[in-house]
């Protein structure tokens, strides 16, 4: 019997060190909302050796890595990085979406059952409820209830999806007092090291400061003008020029939204991060800890700007610098290369449709407001009465219990209204909900906007624009001005994939990767069970095979 025991013994602890021994002690998440691919390379001979570069150069620089579902917005990015799985399994099918039992559109990560703790704003009421898979970060603490995971953005579901549901900390920006937040679901309080972060009042200070470019202006030769007429205009600014002077756009208020358009904010992440590093104690044992880090700035200002702006670049720069800051603060807390960095992107963005149009490349823009009223018009010319009850994201939700009252079979009105809708100049494919419920593999453009849908979550019919379109209410100047991203083109699907640290190889990846690969390969190097939806496989030459 003490033999036995003993066999058990060194099993267990046999066990233990294998994962001790073998795994890095911090594994470090960082996602940058809307980075395209290309950044890296058109910005490279301006980056330092310490951030960008360093990752290209030292690393796994996986340059064929793609969105394998749509929408491509930030919900579901963040959600496929960390499941490891597409909407269709982890149920993240956009930002936001219509609920059909409130009938009202909802956030992906909104909680009416959880309170803000660290303010008295309703910025904190969300949680990862929706969420229908475990994150590899749970799949970390299930396994090894000992490893810590913290997670951060200025954006909640930044936070909140990496995070995960069993999360020791997640935390995101608030927009009434400009402090890091939390919620009910992971904290009762925030902790001391927080609250002393937040009483330094770094927010306060840059809004009565000024934005101008870190090198001189002239330098930004990758970039378009400086004064471009497919900018947003800022704070009552008359040209979207340099320099940006916060106090005088603000009119001396404490506008804490105004602090997002700003690449301070993303300053305010790096140093909330370092902080976390040493409060947290992450990666100063055996155990390995995980943090999740998601930049929101470079999308907030990426949609005001677009990817040709001089303030997009200048972002990247500065970023580039924070990096440089964050890994060396990682150094110094594991010491040795003790740890794995990996960088990657929520999802890209198109050019302006409106430069793509004057450059008469592809594009345009697709007015909802015309088409749904044309829509409605149709539906109650054939069946006697409206049955369109919503629209969001490219999604048409149908009044069921009207349909049914009125004796028309759902499926019937679905068809009518794909057809409609397919008809329509600048649609390149509709689908019904029976459709993409029932599917086997079609083709490319059919599959990615299947693995992005969830019949509780999706409308009845779906449909997609061509290459180069954003879909936007009416027609009017200042819909003209700015980007977004969401369509399955390689604009918004292809993204960055960098990996440094413990046991990565030096090495350029250029086959094919999907984005639920990145979990799939955390999972060998974590040595955890697969993530319970995980449809992802992992990356062989990460992982050193």
């Amino acid at each position: 019997m003490k033999k036995l025991l003993s066999l058990l013994f060194l099993g267990v602890l046999f066990s233990s060190n294998a994962q001790q021994t073998n795994s890095p002690k911090l594994v470090v998440g960082i996602v940058v909302d809307q980075m395209c691919y290309e950044y890296l390379y058109r910005y490279y001979d301006k980056f330092c050796d310490g951030g960008f570069r360093r990752l290209m150069t030292e690393g796994t620089n996986c340059r064929n890595t793609q969105y394998n579902y749509i929408p491509t917005y930030t919900g579901p990015g963040h959600a496929s990085i960390y499941t490891g799985t597409t909407p269709n399994n982890h149920g993240i099918v956009a930002n936001d979406w219509f609920d059909r039992t409130t009938s009202r559109s909802m956030n992906c990560v909104e909680d009416s059952m959880v309170t803000s703790v660290g303010t008295d704003s309703q910025y904190g009421n969300f949680s990862p409820s929706r969420l229908k898979a475990n994150t590899i970060t749970d799949q970390l603490k299930l396994t090894y209830p000992n490893a810590k995971v913290v997670s951060m953005s200025i954006k909640n579901r930044g936070a909140i999806l990496p995070g995960g549901h069993l999360s020791d900390g997640s935390y995101w920006y608030d927009f009434k007092t400009g402090n890091f937040i939390t919620s009910s679901f992971f904290k009762t309080t925030l902790p001391n090291w927080v609250n002393k972060f937040n009483s330094d009042n770094y927010v306060e200070k840059c809004l009565k400061g000024e934005w101008n470019t870190i090198m001189d202006i002239d330098n930004y030769a990758e970039s378009g003008p400086d004064n471009s007429p497919y900018e947003h205009l800022l704070g009552g600014k008359e040209t979207p020029t340099f320099p940006y002077n916060i106090k005088e756009m603000t009119k001396d208020s404490l506008d804490y939204g105004m602090f997002v358009y700003t690449p301070f904010s993303n300053t305010y992440l790096t140093d909330f991060a370092i902080e976390s590093l040493k409060n947290e104690d992450l990666g100063t044992d055996q155990q390995t800890d995980m943090l999740c880090i998601s930049y929101s700035t470079p999308d907030i200002i990426g949609h005001a700007f677009g990817p040709y702006s001089v303030e997009i670049e200048d972002t990247y720069l500065r970023l580039d610098l924070e990096l440089k800051k964050l890994f060396k603060a990682i150094e110094e807390q594991v010491g040795g290369q003790d740890y794995v960095v990996f960088l990657t992107a929520d999802h890209a963005v198109v050019p302006v449709p409106q430069y793509l149009m004057d450059k008469k490349l592809p594009g345009g823009y697709f007015f909802l407001e015309e088409h749904l009223s044309d829509l409605s018009a149709k539906l109650t010319t054939k069946f006697g009465m409206d049955f369109l009850d919503y629209e969001d994201n490219l999604n048409l939700y149908l009044d069921h219990d009207s349909i049914v009252l009125k004796g028309f079979d759902l499926e019937e009105v679905q068809e009518f209204v794909a057809k409609e809708v397919q008809s329509w100049e600048g649609v390149k494919r509709a689908f019904t909900g029976k459709q993409l419920y029932n599917a086997s593999m079609d083709d490319k453009w059919m599959d990615m906007v299947r693995n992005g849908y969830h019949h509780a979550e999706n409308g009845d019919v779906l449909f997609i624009l061509e290459s180069g379109y954003l879909p936007k209410l009416a027609d009017s100047e200042l819909a003209r001005k700015g980007t977004s991203h969401g369509s399955a083109f390689s604009y918004d699907t292809h993204v960055p994939l960098l990996w440094m640290g413990m046991n990565i190889p030096k090495q350029e990846v250029l086959r094919s990767i999907d984005i639920t690969d990145l979990a799939a390969t955390l999972t060998h190097m974590l040595y955890v069970q697969r993530p319970n939806a995980l449809t992802g496989k992992p990356i062989l030459e990460v992982l050193g095979k």
